[in-house]
């Protein structure tokens, strides 16, 4: 795929899921909510013309996966889980380019969430 080609992009919103997350006593202690949103680029046009499964990215063993990282998970910080969860969709064949957004909801007081945002792809210079 030439560098002037844009990819398609598969969303994956708002993914709640629990884990130990975070660099305080108290946090290592129980598991909290957090929500992912992951950008999934990738050449869907072989998909797009065959209407056939086996031409796609498989989405929902994605999300499955993705919950089973997060479930699994103990890191200190929410940076470290989202390269976790970038790796992961980095491995499969067809994804390219990969955004990850992990929010923790609790983590700031007086604020809706916190949320950190990864951009993670297979060549260096994307």
């Amino acid at each position: 795929m030439g560098a002037e080609t844009e990819l398609d992009r598969i969303h994956i919103c708002d993914l709640l899921a629990r884990c130990i997350v975070g660099v305080n006593e108290e946090e290592r202690l129980k598991r909290q909510d957090v929500v992912v949103n992951a950008t999934l680029y990738a050449d869907l046009s072989e998909a797009c013309r065959s209407d056939r499964i086996e031409d796609t990215v498989d989405y929902k063993g994605i999300k499955n996966r993705l919950i089973e990282i997060v479930e699994a998970s103990e890191f200190f910080l929410v940076e470290a889980l989202a390269q976790s969860l970038a790796d992961y969709c980095l491995s499969l064949p067809r994804i390219e380019k990969v955004r990850i957004r992990v929010d923790k909801p609790t983590a700031l007081r007086f604020a809706r969430s916190v949320g950190v945002e990864i951009v993670r792809s297979r060549t260096a210079g994307a």
